[in-house]
């Protein structure tokens, strides 16, 4: 019984993991997703958000990442994004401040770790 539960835990957790990992195909601009933080954010796409979840392993420190479909978005729209990945092509940082929800680290300061990005091309 407990070599059953352990297996149905392992598949559940796998199957977790890819749907959290897996980019979606087609993404209208605005849309969000959630990945694992040890997921490379695509092309396009900036971090939005970080938080903690089971289904992405046991850890102390933030492992679970909110991100946003930039590309396709109107010249002149501004995004609040985390300072954790770069802006894309056509992005330019008009601010930086600090945001709780961009602590991707354990020992988090209150340095500005967030940007407000307004597309300009």
């Amino acid at each position: 019984m407990r070599r059953l539960r352990a297996a149905g835990l392992l598949a559940l957790g796998a199957a977790l993991t890819a749907t959290l990992a897996a980019a979606p195909a087609q993404a209208a601009p605005g849309d969000t997703m959630t990945l694992c933080g040890s997921v490379r954010t695509p092309a396009g796409w900036v971090d939005v958000n970080w938080g903690n979840s089971g289904s992405c392993g046991v850890t102390t420190s933030p492992n679970i990442k909110m991100v946003k479909q930039l590309t396709g978005l109107p010249v002149g729209t501004t995004v609040n994004a985390c300072a954790t990945t770069y802006p894309p092509a056509g992005w330019v940082q008009v601010s930086s401040y600090y945001n709780s929800g961009c602590q991707a680290f354990i020992n988090p300061s209150f340095n500005p770790n967030a940007w407000t990005l307004k597309r300009v091309s």
